[in-house]
């Protein structure tokens, strides 16, 4: 069982999408070239590759979760660009040898992976002036804020302190930074931008967004579900009439090229 099994529907439904200025940086990296193949490795629902299709010529999505990469490719069918799905881990990803990638994209998952073999193995596989792209902006776990204090406490009151990471698992934080990674890699001439985001949530956007993570899935409740869900939407609606769900958050993007 993987960490996101049962997500997929709530995580195409409810994850917010990356900020327009992002694509903005992403797109620039590509312009002007006749061949734009983008990489996007634990893809997810395909969130990064749906934003930047008009920016590219081919995609290769890289998901190791079949659910995840079942809701990307519905995402994705309809788009006029060649998109190739592969049912895969970043670190197990194998492309034909004469595959090269202009932009490789890794939103909101690299700190699933082993950081150092991915990037080990994104030298063979990316043309020479590529980019590798590591981005992504916290979760409400790690908000700070009166309604997501008490949210998370409420969670924690359910399933224990430490954060989940699925079912049976803890999450395992990162201490280094990722630039400091990035910076290390063949890729180490590294652009870093941060974008303010606010986002108004609604009480339904929130309980469809915690049951889209690792750390709040339907099925690390058990049997107490529609309890904890009664309660949370009680706690949001008053949080709600009291001034609102507001998330102000910090996007960071990374951007590495070779030296």
């Amino acid at each position: 069982m993987s960490q996101f099994d049962t997500t997929a529907p709530f995580y195409a439904a409810y994850r917010p999408g990356i900020p327009e200025e992002a694509v903005e940086l992403l797109a620039r990296r590509v312009v002007g070239k006749r061949q734009r193949a983008l990489l996007d490795l634990g893809s997810g629902t395909g969130q990064v590759p749906l934003a930047l299709a008009g920016e590219v010529t081919e995609i290769d999505v890289v998901e190791q979760d079949a659910g995840m990469l079942a809701e990307a490719d519905k995402a994705l069918a309809a788009l006029p660009v060649i998109a190739r799905m592969h049912n895969s881990s970043a670190e197990e990803f194998a492309p034909p040898a004469s595959y090269r990638a202009d932009l490789v994209t890794i939103c909101r998952a690299f700190h699933w992976m082993a950081q150092g073999e991915v990037l080990s193995r994104l030298e063979g596989m990316t043309a020479p002036d590529a980019t590798v792209a590591v981005m992504g902006d916290g979760s409400l776990w790690t908000a700070r804020t009166a309604w997501t204090d008490a949210l998370r406490a409420l969670i924690q009151e359910y399933l224990g302190e430490e954060r989940r990471a699925g079912v049976g698992k803890k999450y395992a934080t990162h201490n280094r930074p990722y630039l400091d990674i990035l910076a290390e890699s063949a890729f180490g001439q590294v652009e870093e931008h941060t974008i303010a985001v606010e986002r108004e949530w609604t009480t339904d956007m929130v309980i469809g967004y915690l049951y889209s993570t690792s750390f709040a899935a339907r099925p690390l409740f058990g049997e107490q579900v529609d309890g904890f869900e009664r309660r949370a939407r009680a706690l949001l609606d008053e949080h709600t009439a009291a001034g609102g769900l507001t998330e102000h958050a910090s996007f960071q993007v990374l951007l590495g090229r070779r030296g």
